[in-house]
């Protein structure tokens, strides 16, 4: 093991490791089968499979590079069987489609900031360091958190903290920045956690963790388009599944949960009406819900895995095609 490689096992301890092998392990069981894990991040969850199933082969996205780099070391030993690839994961079917890879047999998705992005206080995701106000996932794009704090008018910061931070006092948060920033403009996450820390009533700075906890939440958000991008990816990941394939997705904010929830529950719901006496088959359920409601990690795995605490897993089986099945993919395309 080089030293790359046991920086990634060590700084990453994959969540629900053994659960999301016990359910992804039906759609993989036969030779050939693909798996696309959406959020690769250091590869404990990739590892995680291709140590368990050793017929699958593994495409892995991530928009970071970094973190591209640290799991490709790791799972170096697997060779053909794993594959890289820099991308976000509303980018599934374009993947696929350049691979040569049409419907696959499984996906996983594990949302959110990733354990290497809180653990490089200079990125600054993390409001238990001061370091500039960064945030992107990606560190080749462009719009910084300190360009949303700068630029972005009260009106639209007010927005942003409420819709992704569920922040109460959103308001009273962006005026302070529009203040503060008047006077010379914010650069560090320091600066960001004493404003917000001032910004909130004295009665709520001690109680439901960190006062700018939301407020970073908020921030990480609106910098890497996380919920647009997961309102792509959530359908695209569903119609890549092969019959019989199914997808797992942890979710560790609200936010994210009931968007998961809702596509999931869309797909596990026939859209006959409910006094047609023969259920059309175009209008059955396309999905099997495999988890009732969302799962949780247990308290010894908490205590073990601390970025277990909030997560929420939920998981479906794909059960037959929809006409969308029937488009050919861009490779086919291009074949013809």
């Amino acid at each position: 093991m080089d030293e790359h490689t046991g920086q990634a096992a060590a700084r990453h301890t994959p969540v629900l490791l053994r659960r999301c092998l016990e359910l992804l392990g039906p759609a993989l069981a036969a030779p050939g089968s693909v798996l696309v894990d959406s959020t690769l991040g250091m590869g404990g969850h990739a590892e995680g499979v291709l140590t368990a199933f050793p017929q699958v082969r593994v495409v892995g996205l991530d928009r970071d590079p970094q973190a591209l780099d640290l799991a490709g070391r790791r799972l170096a030993g697997f060779g053909p069987r794993f594959t890289p690839v820099h991308a976000v994961y509303d980018e599934v079917r374009d993947v696929l489609d350049e691979l040569g890879i049409g419907l696959v047999q499984g996906v996983l998705m594990d949302l959110g900031v990733s354990s290497l992005q809180l653990d490089e206080p200079e990125r600054g995701f993390s409001y238990a360091h001061d370091a500039p106000l960064d945030m992107r996932m990606d560190p080749g794009t462009a719009t910084t958190a300190a360009d949303v704090l700068n630029t972005y008018d009260e009106r639209e910061l007010t927005r942003v903290l409420r819709a992704y931070g569920e922040e109460r006092f959103a308001p009273r948060i962006a005026r302070a920045v529009v203040r503060a920033r008047a006077q010379r403009p914010l650069t560090r996450t320091g600066e960001l956690v004493d404003l917000v820390r001032q910004a909130v009533p004295a009665a709520t700075r001690h109680t439901g963790g960190h006062p700018a906890k939301r407020t970073f939440q908020a921030l990480r958000i609106e910098v890497n388009g996380e919920l647009e991008a997961l309102g792509r990816a959530l359908p695209a990941s569903v119609e890549a599944l092969a019959v019989g394939g199914r997808i797992v997705v942890e979710a560790y904010q609200s936010l994210e949960d009931r968007m998961v929830k809702r596509t999931l529950a869309v797909g596990a719901t026939s859209s006959a009406p409910p006094d047609m006496p023969v259920e059309p088959a175009e209008q059955a359920p396309y999905l099997r819900l495999l988890t009732r409601g969302a799962e949780e990690a247990d308290e010894a795995e908490r205590a073990a895995n601390p970025r277990a605490t909030s997560v929420r897993l939920r998981a479906a089986e794909r059960l037959r095609p929809t006409p969308r099945h029937l488009v050919p993919t861009r490779t086919a395309r291009r074949a013809a």
